[in-house]
């Protein structure tokens, strides 16, 4: 076994994960990015399609943070993304990244609005706005003449964090403080197990939202930096809390659905029924802005009702061409599918989206773990509380990232790297993993995801999951310790356990707030 040695490792490779490496990398600090992808643009950053806030002060922001989730948001993360994000976007995307935000014929930018905003306070491209991000930020970051000390590895997947008190060789390591000190990294290409030493280590790994049977996430969000870091003794919340895009384009070819943006909805498009009725004033004064929990709940309603599997999504009444030059992404999605928006409206479903739960961290990224952050959508830092404000999830991996960064640098000259010898080998297993039962694994978590955990919850339905999952969670367990590791045994391995963190906070959770939606019948 070998080891990488880092200042900082920075195991995700989205908007927080390369914000957080930017602003480091011109500290001088030498930097390394892991991600599990071959190809680093595959991120949910990258599939983000709506739009970025860009806050004004005393723009209304944290009212309207707060009435979209329910009024459980946390004031503290409120003010922090108020106060500091514009600038934090404007110095990293803008002025650095160079990022292409839509503008006008006088080259100012354009802003446009979703549901729940009071204001048009969103920064977009298109209907790709996370595409252009993510693509800009890399390109910024691969110029070696700038950052000659990041490192990039890609087709690397995170193990488990490392720490004395799990990993020492020593019984006297017992006793030290728990502190991460980098991670165990299995290199895809040829199966080695190496030590990725750190002073620091960031996780920046997502949400799990492919947990679930239909989702709108990149598959690699599947609870990794939650699983590890939950395994490392770090504290988890939240975890029931999430959120369900109400609107993604309804067909049979994959778990991953392809997102059919809330700005359609922004920019005047109407839900409507099987039988043809704009439904949405039924369940909420805000109609098709309501918050998305309530458009995903009234959807899901009227398909019970109306005994038809989707509805529909009608934007037509709008200029053809106007149309193809704002969601371009979506209107060629639908177009090979045989929908042309332009003409008539998109069959829509609700899919997994977001989770506002996570790794309980503070308001400068810190973990209760000694050395280790987490930012973006592996974090909970009360942001969102019950409910995510849409185009808020860009911004809070960017201002996160950022304010993380800005805190290791100081830090970091007080830290040692942790010696190697100290730091037990991996042990590697010999039996061959089944790919057959690995596949059927997975189909089985993500259906009982989709049918117990899901938009509305039960005690009969929690008690049903609960019970496939004891079962699951003990096959995988046994099977895992021998295994020869690959990167979809590991992704396995963490969302069984991340299922059982979302199973057991619905289970304590009694109460119906935010995206979560419980009944007891």
């Amino acid at each position: 076994m070998s080891a990488y040695n880092f200042d900082v490792l920075i195991i995700g490779c989205g908007v927080a994960g390369l914000t957080t490496a930017l602003r480091l990398g011109e500290s001088g600090a030498k930097v390394g990015i892991i991600t599990r992808e071959k190809d680093p643009h595959i991120s949910n950053t990258y599939w983000a399609q709506g739009g970025i806030i860009f806050p004004e002060k005393n723009d209304g922001l944290k009212k309207d943070i707060n009435k979209a989730s329910s009024n459980t948001s946390y004031p503290e993360a409120v003010s922090v993304m108020s106060n500091r994000t514009q600038e934090i976007l404007k110095e990293v995307l803008i002025d650095k990244a160079k990022t292409d935000f839509e503008k006008d014929e006088a080259g100012e930018l354009l802003f446009t609005k979703e549901a729940a905003h009071s204001v048009s306070r969103i920064l977009y491209k298109g209907d790709f706005t996370g595409k252009e991000i993510q693509v800009s930020l890399l390109n910024y970051l691969k110029d070696k003449n700038r950052f000659p000390n990041v490192t990039l590895l890609t087709g690397h997947t995170a193990i488990d964090l490392l720490t004395p008190i799990h990993h020492g060789v020593k019984i006297t390591q017992r006793y030290e403080k728990n502190k991460v000190l980098g991670a165990y990294v299995l290199n895809q290409e040829t199966g080695q197990v190496d030590k990725a030493l750190s002073k620091v280590t960031v996780l920046a790994t997502g949400g799990v939202g492919s947990l679930y049977l239909h989702h709108s996430n990149s598959e690699g969000a599947r609870g990794d930096g939650q699983a590890m870091a939950k395994r490392a003794g770090a504290t988890i919340t939240d975890m029931e809390f999430i959120q369900f895009h109400p609107t993604t384009f309804f067909d049979k070819s994959s778990h991953r659905r392809f997102l059919v943006s809330e700005a359609i909805r922004g920019e005047g498009g109407v839900l409507i029924n099987s039988e043809g009725e704009a439904f949405m004033e039924k369940y909420h004064p805000d109609r098709e802005l309501a918050p998305r929990d309530v458009v995903a709940r009234s959807i899901d309603q009227e398909m019970i009702r109306t005994k038809h599997e989707c509805v529909y999504l009608d934007i037509s009444k709008k200029d053809s061409e106007w149309i193809k030059d704002r969601f371009p992404t979506i209107y060629e999605h639908c177009l090979k599918n045989h929908v042309d928006i332009t003409e008539r409206p998109i069959p829509v479903v609700p899919a997994a989206h977001y989770t506002c739960g996570g790794i309980k961290s503070d308001t400068k990224g810190r973990t209760n773990l000694e050395n280790l952050y987490a930012v973006g959508e592996v974090a909970c830092t009360g942001l969102h509380g019950a409910n995510r404000l849409a185009s808020t999830s860009l911004a809070e991996g960017l201002t996160w990232g950022y304010i993380a960064a800005e805190n290791i640098e100081k830090e970091l000259n007080a830290i040692n790297i942790y010696s190697e010898d100290l730091i037990q080998e991996w042990r590697v297993g010999d039996v061959p993993a089944d790919p057959a039962l690995i596949h059927q694994d997975w189909l089985t978590l993500k259906q009982t995801m989709w049918n117990y955990v899901g938009l509305t919850r039960t005690p009969n339905r929690l008690k049903r999951a609960q019970a496939m999952f004891s079962e699951l969670y003990d096959e995988i367990q046994k099977f895992y310790k021998d295994a020869i590791l690959n990167d979809e045994l590991i992704g396995l391995r963490n969302a069984v356990e991340v299922g059982y963190m979302v199973l057991n906070a619905s289970a304590r959770n009694k109460e119906s707030v935010g995206c979560f939606y419980r009944t007891n019948s």
